[in-house]
């Protein structure tokens, strides 16, 4: 059976179709948009109206994409940025008009559990306990469990490559100062997280699996390092053109590997880029719920 989803992020709104037999998920097609709802937010914390018609817009196009392709169902989740947002309703509001899906804004919790529902089958063979880490723009969720009995432990962080960016690296590159100060915000933002041990860490969302492209998908400490310099050598665009990724993904990995150093120190083993996450979590939970 074919589902949908449409995740809508504080940096991006992304679409994954997927087909989904014995829990197995096969990818149909995925779309990419760079919307940053989590850098629009003014003063008072509401999206401003412009972002909202976009979005619901772009949400609409997407589902129409979606059915086209033969979903068989379209859900529609948000994250930090919305659950932020003072006037999240009217975003939720305006996306089922343009989409004809509701809009369920995650909690912190409820987003760890799927984005580990989504990287544990994408892991698979797990002996052990699993830490899947999910660096958004405008937090950070860490789960840890195993692939049979699921989630264990879970916390949500307030902190993400969006945050981060806009508090502390706003030079292009960022100077060796801003990161200082960057990850200096980060061990804050850690201090009282306790996560059980791991034996495996899965490391999931943008800034991962773009990493994936400059060091490779073992981020060890020592190539989050060089990861870190390599994007911080040139300006962005510069980056973007020499390592082939969207620039507004490089002005903020930065501050999202600013994160995935913190996080490893916390879950010990090395962490290991996976390509799949929050949005095979809900497609999977789409195909149980329809069996």
């Amino acid at each position: 059976m074919r589902f949908a989803c449409i995740d809508i992020g504080s940096n991006t709104t992304r679409l994954l179709v997927a087909d989904v037999e014995d829990e197995r998920l096969r990818e149909v097609a995925a779309r990419r948009h760079f919307t940053q709802i989590g850098a629009s937010l003014d003063p008072n914390r509401r999206i401003p109206a412009l972002k909202l018609a976009e979005v619901a817009g772009l949400a609409g196009q997407l589902a129409a994409q979606a059915r086209e392709l033969g979903a068989r169902e379209v859900a529609a989740v948000a994250t930090a940025a919305v659950r932020l947002a003072t006037n999240g309703r009217e975003l939720a509001n305006a996306v089922q008009a343009a989409a004809g899906v509701p809009l369920r804004v995650l909690s912190g919790h409820q987003e760890a559990e799927l984005s580990f529902a989504g990287a544990s089958r994408a892991v698979g063979g797990i002996d052990g306990t699993l830490a899947v880490v999910d660096v958004g723009g405008g937090s950070t969720e860490i789960a840890v469990g195993t692939a049979a009995r699921g989630v264990q432990w879970a916390e949500s962080i307030p902190i993400g490559s969006s945050v981060l960016r806009e508090r502390h690296l706003c030079d292009d590159p960022p100077t060796s100062a801003q990161i200082e100060a960057a990850h200096a915000a980060v061990a804050a933002a850690l201090a009282h997280v306790d996560p059980p041990p791991v034996d495996v860490a899965a490391a999931v969302g943008g800034t991962a699996t773009s990493l994936h492209v400059l060091v490779g998908s073992a981020l060890t400490r020592q190539a989050l390092e060089s990861g870190l310099a390599r994007v911080c050598g040139e300006p962005a665009a510069g980056a973007a053109a020499t390592f082939g990724l969207p620039v507004e993904r490089v002005r903020l990995m930065p501050a999202g590997i600013a994160v995935l150093c913190g996080i490893s120190d916390l879950v010990g083993p090395r962490l290991k880029v996976v390509a799949a996450g929050l949005r095979e979590g809900v497609v999977l939970q789409l195909a149980r719920d329809a069996a």
